[in-house]
């Protein structure tokens, strides 16, 4: 439950008129309008006085919200209005982690990392081999490591501009926001190799062979009349 409380020094005998209304960047909507809530306050939501209790508080309810209070008197009309701001707080979901699973040496190559039920935003954290890596701050023991890598805490991403065959290992990423308990998503393989030129050069050999083969049989038959009609 959250309570956004409203106090006002209006005397008891006035006529009081009272709006509650949520404050977005697509503009101003109304909460309490005409004696009734409305939007997704409807059925969950109650006046306490002129403030007001919601129950099951959920993320979308997070935002600022104005209380607006008119009271009539002999002197004319009067106007208070307050502005609250509710944020509510979530722990992370379990992060979607995308690590390939094989990779050629000297390559550019990108993990993600992402969850999007935290609230305040997690940051997150890659482990290689079960042990966490450090940032590379170019300082300390960080700068002693020689670290060939990029890690954004904030975006999630563990970027390698020149993966090595060092870099294979088993990969996983922890999301945590400093509410409830930080959340690890499974442990993916990723596994580094050189590039076997001597393989692709024996296969382009191989290939070429075949096409000069195709190219004398074709020749061959041609020679032979087997293609005159």
């Amino acid at each position: 439950e959250a309570i956004l409380s409203c106090k006002h020094k209006f005397s008891k005998g006035m006529s009081l008129r009272i709006e509650w209304k949520k404050i977005q960047s697509q503009g101003v909507s109304f909460v309490y309008y005409s004696g009734e809530f409305t939007g997704d306050l409807r059925g969950r939501a109650e006046m306490l006085n002129t403030g007001i209790l919601i129950r099951n508080v959920t993320r979308k309810d997070s935002g600022t919200y104005r209380c607006e209070i008119s009271a009539k008197s002999e002197e004319g009309q009067r106007l208070g209005e307050a502005t609250i701001t509710l944020t509510v707080l979530v722990a992370p979901s379990i992060p979607v982690c995308e690590v390939p699973s094989s990779a050629m040496t000297g390559t550019v190559v990108e993990l993600s990392c992402k969850e999007t039920e935290g609230s305040p935003p997690s940051e997150y954290q890659w482990y290689k081999n079960g042990v966490a890596l450090l940032e590379k701050t170019g300082t300390g023991s960080a700068r002693a490591a020689n670290i060939t890598y990029t890690m954004n805490k904030k975006s999630g991403t563990l970027l390698f501009n020149t993966v090595s065959k060092n870099d294979t290992g088993e990969y996983f990423c922890e999301a945590s926001n400093g509410i409830g308990l930080s959340q690890k998503c499974s442990v993916k393989r990723m596994q580094v190799d050189d590039l076997n030129v001597s393989g692709i050069i024996a296969a382009v050999v191989f290939v070429a062979l075949v096409m000069a083969l195709c190219g004398l049989g074709v020749f061959y038959a041609q020679k032979k009349g087997y293609f005159t009609s």
